[in-house]
């Protein structure tokens, strides 16, 4: 289940199960309180489809600019650069020699304590293993702050030391490169793949070849499994 399914289906269950604990403490006519409770579920469900209609319409790529965005990426994981979180730019080839993890982040997310097993990781294998934060706001607007917002949130309450970028687009038509590649076969030359939550993860190669994606649900410590 996907956490929009997930969050959709858990605010559908509370309301109408505390419409009927309502009705049920007031003693109302049965029947009443059914009807009141379809009803309201209705537009509740109105609601959510109209969100998950504009959701997935925002986020839409024609195949033409899918196309389009693929052709003019770098088929070599060395070629891509990102702005990190204090506007430098930096190329991938920094980074040849080591495996490359990329998660895209956000501080309002309820997999954000995820931050403190990655600094963890990070720490323990930073010989051979960067760590990459992509900080997207596109996940029920999680991460709203500024890049400086962000700096201070992710030192103050989890130490991290790992790169950050600036904040970027992890799908859609204004995607970033970045991840033009790690969800193309066609640019990576390795698989498909698609971001479904914050604190997705994707591991590249010392040679810069795609390894492997972890959902956002995942233990950053899985990892390990995959570094030699």
């Amino acid at each position: 289940m996907s956490p929009l399914h997930h969050f959709t289906t858990s605010l559908f269950h509370y309301f109408t199960t505390s419409l009927l604990t309502n009705y049920k403490r007031h003693e109302l006519d049965s029947n009443l309180a059914v009807c009141v409770v379809m009803k309201t579920a209705f537009i509740i469900l109105g609601v959510i489809a109209l969100a998950v209609a504009f959701y997935s319409f925002k986020n839409h790529v024609s195949p033409e600019k899918k196309a389009a965005m693929i052709a003019t990426t770098p088929k070599s994981f060395y070629e891509l650069t990102y702005t990190d979180i204090n506007g430098k730019s930096v190329s991938m080839s920094e980074y040849k020699g080591k495996y490359v993890l990329c998660v895209n982040v956000a501080s309002k997310c309820g997999h954000t304590p995820q931050y403190a097993k990655l600094e963890v990781l990070y720490e323990k294998h930073k010989d051979k293993l960067v760590i990459i934060g992509f900080p997207c706001n596109q996940f029920l607007g999680q991460e709203p702050g500024s890049e400086k917002d962000i700096v201070e949130f992710c030192t103050k309450n989890y130490g991290v030391t790992f790169p950050l970028s600036a904040k970027i687009d992890v799908k859609g038509k204004d995607q970033h490169p970045v991840y033009t590649w790690l969800m193309s076969k066609d640019a990576n030359g390795v698989s498909d793949d698609k971001v479904e939550w914050n604190f997705h993860k994707v591991l590249v190669s010392p040679s810069g070849e795609w390894v492997k994606s972890f959902s956002a649900g995942s233990d950053p410590m899985d990892v390990e499994a995959s570094i030699r």
